[in-house]
């Protein structure tokens, strides 16, 4: 919507993981030099960690677009809580090998006869597994033990790892000792310092083909940095909005009190967002969205205050606690209305703006 305006090519900020935007913080390089290594050794478990949004795929994809991919093939799984076997059933369907219905003992002689075959062409098998944090200690296992396979001396699948902070923690139990023998790099994916966070702004704005517009204040960089806690994602996500602003009010330039308006913009959204839907008595659904009703087990109650007698105070105050709940969907409907009003002013102003470019 605003590229035109900014004279750019591309979106700058975009949520989904693109290499062409890699940007080399102090702690990418770092990294890639870690997981360069690893891939030399073609062998062993590639482990990287990070935040939700810190760069983790990005990093990845950036690692293996520099690799020959005519020589190597590679199998990308994203896991859930799936057992061991189901796992391993993941990993052949990545690869393409024909695994459905198979027994165990069949699945895993027919993973190795894939990877006997593509090394005796000459070409290397990369298992990429995402979220590895959902990994159980037996899928674990079952991966360290496709590890063993072998063709004369080389090893016929390299693993890399990619999962949230909780996944070294994983690591670090006692019967994990085994498998952690067999990594082969290391590296944890922190955020972005300040200094970071400014040039990886304008590094992706240069690469979507920025030349002078928009412009910042100093002191934004610093509230993108503390509001976004020098998450990637989250600083592409303040940035979209920041250039939209900036859009609207036809200023290039912006300043860390545009920072601080879309800052506050989200957070009123999130705030406005939906409730859960609640339940009524005994576990029912309520018969109006608008209703509050508390989720309770009268029964079970009156077992537990001793009676009937007492629970005639007690629907007092439950009634009073149901009236809170209306004060607070009563609020929650006020802030949607203002928010949506805020978005009417906003589209009328792009709508004037588009009908003079028009004329």
């Amino acid at each position: 919507m605003y590229e035109a305006f900014y004279g750019l090519a591309s979106k700058p900020f975009q949520l989904s993981p693109d290499p062409s935007f890699y940007f080399g913080s102090k702690q990418h390089r770092r990294a890639k030099a870690y997981l360069d290594y690893g891939v030399l050794r073609s062998d062993g478990f590639i482990v990287i960690t990070g935040e939700i949004g810190a760069g983790k795929t990005t990093l990845v994809r950036g690692l293996l677009d520099s690799l020959n991919r005519s020589n190597v093939v590679i199998g990308n799984v994203v896991t859930t809580q799936l057992d061991a076997e189901d796992t391993l059933r993941l990993v052949g369907a990545a690869f393409g090998v024909r695994v459905k219905d198979l027994p165990k003992s069949e699945l895993i002689m027919a993973l190795e006869a894939f990877f006997v075959s593509e090394a005796s062409r000459g070409k290397r098998c990369l298992l990429i597994v995402d979220e590895a944090q959902n990994l159980t200690a037996r899928a674990v296992e079952e991966l360290r033990m496709l590890s063993n396979f072998q063709f004369g001396n080389q090893s016929l699948v390299q693993t890399f790892l990619v999962g949230q902070p909780e996944f070294r923690a994983i690591l670090q139990r006692p019967e994990m000792e085994q498998f952690r023998q067999r990594i082969a790099a290391s590296c944890h994916i922190g955020p972005l310092d300040e200094e970071d966070t400014q040039r990886y702004v304008e590094h992706r704005l240069k690469c979507a083909g920025a030349e002078g517009k928009p412009s910042f204040d100093a002191d934004a960089f610093g509230a993108l940095h503390k509001a976004s806690q020098g998450i990637p994602r989250r600083i592409n996500t303040l940035c979209d909005r920041l250039l939209l602003l900036g859009f609207m009010h036809e200023n290039p330039h912006l300043t860390a009190a545009d920072v601080e308006e879309v800052v506050k913009d989200l957070a009123n959204e999130s705030a406005s967002a939906p409730p859960p839907p609640l339940r009524g008595v005994n576990g029912a659904h309520a018969a109006d969205d608008d209703e509050v009703v508390l989720d309770l087990d009268l029964s079970r109650l009156r077992a537990r205050v001793g009676g009937d007698a007492d629970l005639g105070a007690l629907a007092q105050d439950l009634a009073g606690l149901s009236l809170d709940g209306q004060d607070a969907r009563l609020q929650r409907i006020e802030d949607s209305l203002l928010r949506l009003e805020r978005i009417n002013t906003q589209t009328l102003a792009l709508l004037q703006k588009l009908v003079g470019v028009v004329k």
